[in-house]
C-alpha cells in the first residue's frame, strides 16, 4: 500500500473542509498554487480524481475514502498528545488547528445538553469542531467519513461504526400567550392549525409537520413555514408572536413555567430517538468522548 504525504492528506482536507483552495490556502499558510499542487501530486499518487471543483466543492468517493483516513490520523495524534500529557503535564505543546476531531451533533442537542458534556473534554485540550445539522441528516455526514461521530434519529448502525442508544428528546408545541389565545383560542385542533405558520429550522426539518400529523393521526399534513436556522431562534421567533414553533421541553420549560409562552398541545407528547455514532476504533479520545455524552444524555433526556 502506498504511503502518503501527511501535508497532501491535510491539503485535501482543508480544500473540502474549508470550501475551496484559496480559503484552505490561509488555513495552512501557503499559497494557493503550493495547495493545487499537493492535490494534483495526491491525485497523481491515486490516480483519480479526488475533488470535484463544483460549488459547492466536494470530494469524489475516493476523495472522501482519504479524507476518513486523514481524520483517523488525527484522533490518533489527539490520542498521542493526550498520552504525551499524562507523561509529561508541565511540557508545552501546541495545537494544530488541523488536528480538530470534527464531529455532526443535531441543533436541539447542542441547545440543550451536549455543550456540557463537551466541556470537560475542551478543558483537557481537546480540539473538537460541532458541526450542526437536522437530527435527521447528521448520519450523513458520518458516512461520508468528514466526522468521526454523529448524534442522529437513525438507530441503525452504518458500516464499520458502533451505535448507542442515548435517549429520547421530548418536544412541545409553544406560541406566545397573546398568540395562543387570538389565533388558536388556546389550543391547536385538527381544524386551525392549517390557519396559523410554524417557525421550522429549515427547509429540510420536517419535524413541525410530524408533530401535526402524530398529533392529529393524520397521513400528511400541509403547514405554512416560516425558517429560523437556530433553536434558539425559533424560541425567540414564538416569543415575538411569529407563531407555533415544535422545540425541545428543555430548552423551554422556564419559559412554560413563567407563562412566556404556552403549550398549545398539551395532550399530546411527542418524542425523537436519539442515538450516538462513532467510528469502530480503539481511541481513548473517541472513548472519553462517547462516555460524556452518554451520560449527559441519561441525565438530561427520556429512556428509550
Amino acid at each position: 500500500m502506498s504511503t502518503f504525504d501527511p501535508d497532501a492528506l491535510e491539503c485535501l482536507a482543508a480544500i473540502v473542509e474549508e470550501g475551496g483552495f484559496e480559503r484552505a490556502a490561509q488555513r495552512l499558510s501557503i499559497t494557493q498554487s503550493a495547495v493545487s499542487q499537493r492535490l494534483r501530486a495526491l491525485e497523481a499518487q491515486v490516480g483519480t480524481v479526488l475533488v470535484v471543483r463544483s460549488r459547492p466543492l466536494k470530494a469524489t468517493a475516493a476523495g472522501q475514502l482519504l479524507l476518513k483516513h486523514t481524520k483517523m490520523m488525527r484522533l490518533l495524534r489527539a490520542d498521542l498528545e493526550r498520552d504525551l500529557r499524562e507523561l509529561a503535564p508541565n511540557a508545552t505543546r501546541g495545537q494544530r488547528d488541523e488536528d480538530r476531531i470534527a464531529i455532526a451533533v443535531n441543533a436541539d442537542s447542542i441547545a440543550t445538553w451536549a455543550l456540557p458534556a463537551i466541556t470537560p473534554l475542551i478543558r483537557d485540550g481537546v480540539a473538537i469542531e460541532i458541526i450542526h445539522d437536522d437530527q435527521d441528516f447528521t448520519h450523513e455526514w458520518l458516512r461520508e467519513g468528514q466526522v468521526m461521530g454523529c448524534v442522529t434519529s437513525l438507530g441503525q448502525a452504518l458500516r464499520g461504526c458502533r451505535l448507542e442508544p442515548l435517549g429520547a428528546m421530548p418536544y412541545v408545541a409553544v406560541a406566545s400567550p397573546g398568540f395562543a389565545d387570538e389565533a388558536l383560542q388556546g389550543r391547536l385542533t385538527p381544524y386551525n392549525f392549517h390557519r396559523v405558520p410554524f417557525v421550522a429550522f429549515n427547509r429540510k426539518d420536517d419535524l413541525q409537520r410530524d408533530f401535526v400529523c402524530q398529533a392529529f393521526g393524520l397521513a400528511r399534513a400541509s403547514l405554512k413555514q416560516v425558517y429560523v436556522p437556530s433553536s434558539e431562534g425559533q424560541v425567540r421567533a414564538a416569543l415575538a408572536d411569529w407563531g407555533v414553533t415544535v422545540v425541545p421541553e428543555l430548552l423551554v420549560a422556564p419559559l412554560l413555567q413563567d407563562r412566556q409562552l404556552v403549550n398549545v398541545a398539551p395532550s399530546h407528547a411527542y418524542r425523537v430517538p436519539l442515538y450516538w455514532h462513532c467510528w469502530n476504533l480503539a481511541s481513548d479520545v473517541l472513548d472519553g468522548l462517547s462516555r460524556a455524552l452518554r451520560q449527559a444524555a441519561a441525565d438530561s433526556l427520556d429512556p428509550l
